[in-house]
């Protein structure tokens, strides 16, 4: 059983009781936090114990808010893979690399987590309809568990949501409504929606238990360790709930004894497109909130969020884990798709390769060592961005014709001839 005791405000420290269908804090409207009784969870279960559990998000369920995890909403979320890419890692001159790869889960990315715990927690508190505004990934993932749990689903996209998201959406049964300009416009249509037909807000942090989900893939990365931290985590950042909830579920399992309470680490890096870069700019402007980024342009869709709810707890875990923030390229991103797929077969979402990216701008800078261990979160498959996937365009060969000299470079063999 889950041991959630209260809601708490991020800002104000209100505690709510959370059997009700609480948004925000009803005080000062900023996003709430699951608190759980982790003196009764120490006793009630051991770190021996939990990993001879299957592996998965379900695997923490202490630490998780269902009443009755038995009934859970899922689709079979296994661990994601934690890789070693030592080609990748010496292009990029960072020994200690390794790639978190989210796009084996359900739906294709991380947002899975999120939707499986957050869906779970809403059939739970009697929601029937649910809305919630998406740049990339989250309304498909959202739309799967509904349509897993019996729900209806309304999903608002920007116009600009990647084809094969949009049809991922409604092919999972959600009503798909496109606005123009960015998630912001399309979290006022739903904020307006909600208010109106009393649907269930699931937008980005006003609800308190997608952040619950996603704080798994920091329990999983940890288990998959050896329970011990990594020296830096990059992430990409856009909502950045990933991130935030990484840097919460860490300091419950410090306060459980499960990791030492005095372990350093890990540097958290959020990493941002050069054209949508909130939360770059306030942090090296050292301002506790963001600024609504003015057009944001960038085809990682993800990170296009031009003012995150939870700007206020990105920035307070980068700078206590004296982590930092880095804006790249769009070019950049591209070649580093490229790159990924060329030297490990890893075809990585645009989000992810910014992580990338980031973390090899951070190396050059020498903010990270080469022999530290870097963990980057490739949160979803590539072959979601279909219109953005690099490589060499296929060749049309002439009837009966022959491949051409160097056509695919010397076989590991080594072309000797018999």
């Amino acid at each position: 059983m889950s041991s959630l005791t209260h809601l708490e405000c991020s800002a104000c420290g209100q505690r709510l009781e959370p059997e009700r269908p609480w948004q925000l804090c009803p005080a000062c409207e900023h996003p709430l936090l699951a608190r759980y009784h982790l003196d009764g969870i120490g006793r009630a279960v051991s770190r021996a114990e939990l990993v001879r559990r299957p592996a998965g998000m379900w695997r923490y369920q202490e630490l998780l808010p269902l009443r009755e995890p038995g009934k859970a909403v899922s689709l079979g979320e296994p661990a994601t893979p934690l890789l070693r890419v030592p080609r990748l890692a010496g292009r990029l001159g960072l020994d200690g690399l390794l790639v978190k790869d989210e796009g084996a889960l359900p739906t294709g990315t991380f947002k899975a987590r999120g939707a499986a715990v957050g869906v779970s927690r809403a059939v739970e508190l009697g929601a029937r309809t649910l809305a919630l505004p998406t740049a990339g990934n989250a309304g498909a993932a959202w739309a799967a568990y509904g349509a897993r749990a019996g729900l209806e689903v309304v999903v608002v996209m920007p116009e600009t949501t990647p084809s094969v998201i949009r049809r991922e959406t409604a092919t999972c049964g959600a009503r798909v409504y496109l606005v123009p300009g960015s998630i912001a416009d399309a979290g006022a249509v739903v904020r307006e929606g909600c208010e109106r037909y009393g649907w269930y807000d699931a937008s980005t942090l006003k609800e308190p238990y997608r952040i619950e989900g996603k704080k798994t893939m920091g329990f999983e990365l940890v288990d998959q360790l050896g329970w011990r931290l990594p020296e830096v985590i990059v992430y990409p950042t856009g909502g950045g709930v990933g991130l935030i909830g990484m840097w919460k579920g860490f300091q419950e399992l410090r306060a459980l004894g499960w990791l030492p309470p005095d372990s350093p680490g890990p540097r958290f890096v959020a990493a941002q497109a050069a054209g949508c870069a909130p939360v770059v700019r306030a942090f090296e402007r050292h301002a506790e909130r963001t600024e609504a980024w003015a057009d944001p342009a960038t085809f990682a869709a993800g990170i296009r969020v031009p003012k995150p709810l939870g700007d206020l707890l990105i920035l307070r875990a980068l700078r206590e884990s004296s982590g930092t923030a880095v804006a790249v390229s769009d070019e950049t991103i591209a070649a580093t798709m490229e790159l990924a797929g060329a030297a490990e077969g890893l075809v990585v979402c645009p989000e992810g390769a910014a992580a990338l990216a980031a973390a090899a701008r951070l190396r050059q800078d020498g903010w990270i060592g080469r022999d530290q261990t870097v963990a980057v979160f490739n949160t979803g498959t590539g072959l979601l961005y279909e219109d953005s996937l690099p490589g060499r365009e296929a060749r049309l060969l002439a009837a009966g014709a022959s491949l051409p000299a160097g056509a695919a470079g010397p076989s590991v063999a080594g072309n000797r001839r018999g």
